[in-house]
């Protein structure tokens, strides 16, 4: 345990005393936010989205001309409940329901939705039965955080760690390392534990100064939220480790961490949702640690998920942390 609080202890020391480090990963999130915030909260929609419970085939049957109609995006699900929720956040404008009776959900105070109704009762008449929901707007920054949070956490967990690593290897800080008791997996663990530790502190201190201003919307537990992102950060540390486990070359480096982060950022739902994406999209997205943590953060802020509600994503997240950590202390070599 000395040897562990030892190389937990130098390893925050190296970060702390780098300053312009330490204030580029508080600074950036906070210009992010606050600048996407001002920036496109009151921006429109191009696009009407309607959610589909039934399948795509019965809505061509019941109202094909419905289907037919420009600028329409139409959006399949199998939860209807869900489905609801959507239409009750104003994150989608109209859920249409074609199973036996054909029913329609809008949200009173939604001016979408208003507009969607009317064209539904002028293309398909009077075939749908009419459902009211009643619930506020999820501002576009309340939807936005997860992601940017994320997506920060998500280049400082995997360069902070990678590069360090890597560097150490290189000027032969590694070899002397070897040469005391301290063994590969105690070394790794005070880095991750390390790192998580301090993407933790500053993504508190991060969400609390801009909660200050912009007021966030948090329906859920916030005990649950932090469960969630200790995970996420220790899944993508884990990565970091793996890849600097057996790496010599800050270059070699620096090209493998760019493989994983490009696909994981545009795809894990960061800057958009993939609800009207491919399937096969969609599936490839569950593959990356990320759109784990963003889903579940996004449930618990802004549709109150408890903890068994986002616990598929929590296990995923668990299980590839002691995976990636198990396979980077295997590997790992110290020169």
């Amino acid at each position: 345990m000395k040897k562990f609080l030892a190389v937990l202890h130098a390893r925050n020391m190296e970060f702390l005393r780098d300053r312009s480090a330490l204030a580029w990963n508080l600074a950036m999130p906070f210009l992010l936010v606050f600048g996407l915030a001002f920036t496109f909260s009151g921006s429109s929609k191009d696009i009407y989205k309607i959610g589909i419970v039934g399948g795509m085939e019965k809505l061509h049957n019941v109202a094909p001309a419905l289907q037919s109609t420009q600028h329409l995006q139409f959006i399949p699900y199998d939860d209807l409940q869900a489905a609801i929720n959507k239409v009750k956040h104003h994150q989608m404008d109209m859920l249409i329901d074609v199973g036996s009776s054909p029913k329609y959900w809008v949200n009173s105070s939604s001016p979408n939705g208003y507009l969607l109704e009317r064209i539904v009762w002028g293309t398909a008449g009077n075939s749908f039965e009419r459902q009211i929901v009643d619930g506020a707007e999820i501002r576009y920054v309340d939807w936005f955080l997860p992601g940017i949070l994320g997506m920060n956490m998500m280049f400082a967990c995997l360069f902070g760690v990678g590069f360090v690593i890597v560097r150490y290897r290189k000027n032969g800080f590694l070899k002397r390392l070897k040469a005391t008791p301290l063994g590969a997996f105690q070394f790794l663990l005070a880095q991750l534990v390390s790192r998580l530790l301090l993407i933790m502190l500053i993504t508190t201190i991060v969400y609390t100064g801009c909660n200050l201003f912009i007021e966030f919307n948090m329906q859920g537990s916030y005990w649950t939220l932090l469960l969630v992102t200790a995970l996420g950060a220790m899944c993508m540390i884990s990565i970091g480790l793996l890849i600097a486990a057996h790496t010599a070359s800050e270059e070699l480096a620096g090209g493998i961490l760019n493989i994983v982060t490009w696909p994981m950022m545009l795809l894990s739902g960061a800057w958009f949702s993939l609800e009207g994406a491919q399937v096969w999209v969609q599936k490839l997205s569950l593959i990356f640690p990320l759109t784990h943590m963003i889903s579940a953060a996004r449930a618990i802020m802004n549709e109150g998920a408890t903890l068994g509600q986002v616990m598929p994503h929590i296990w995923v997240l668990g299980m590839l942390s002691a995976i990636f950590i198990a396979i980077g202390a295997y590997v790992f070599k110290w020169e």
